[in-house]
């Protein structure tokens, strides 16, 4: 596989994470505020299950490519190594999203929805620096 095809297959398989990445935290504030609606509860629990195994396909996906650039073309730096504990710190969030997920699953209780709604800004926040890393390459 050429550099242009590894870093366009990243790149896009990146995009599709990041969408579960976003997308789940809003699911658990969904499922908070339905409260004890038994049909609304379990289609959101549903929709959030596959959602979070699309997410786990999509980030193994990405991560090949990746792997491929960094060792086969060298890609990297200090910058790189920045970049990948902060992608640890976000597949970090996204298991523990899937952790809330199935104690919702089970009838557990979650977070309120505010908090949650604050949750669901973390993957910004590290979102941002990650880009910025890979743009600028600062060291």
């Amino acid at each position: 596989m050429g550099y242009l095809w590894a870093k366009t297959l990243h790149i896009l398989f990146v995009i599709a994470w990041m969408a579960a990445v976003f997308y789940l935290p809003r699911i658990l504030v969904n499922i908070a505020e339905a409260g004890d609606v038994p049909a609304v509860r379990e289609r959101l629990v549903l929709m959030g299950r596959r959602l979070y195994g699309f997410g786990h396909v999509m980030f193994g996906l990405a991560l090949l490519p990746g792997l491929m650039l960094w060792m086969h073309y060298r890609i990297g730096g200090g910058w790189m190594h920045a970049k990948f504990t902060l992608v640890v710190v976000l597949f970090a969030y996204f298991i523990h999203s899937g952790i809330w997920l199935k104690r919702a699953a089970r009838g557990g209780q979650l977070p309120g929805p505010t908090a949650l709604r604050w949750y669901n800004e973390l993957p910004l926040v590290l979102a941002v620096p990650i880009l910025l890393l890979v743009v600028g390459k600062p060291f």
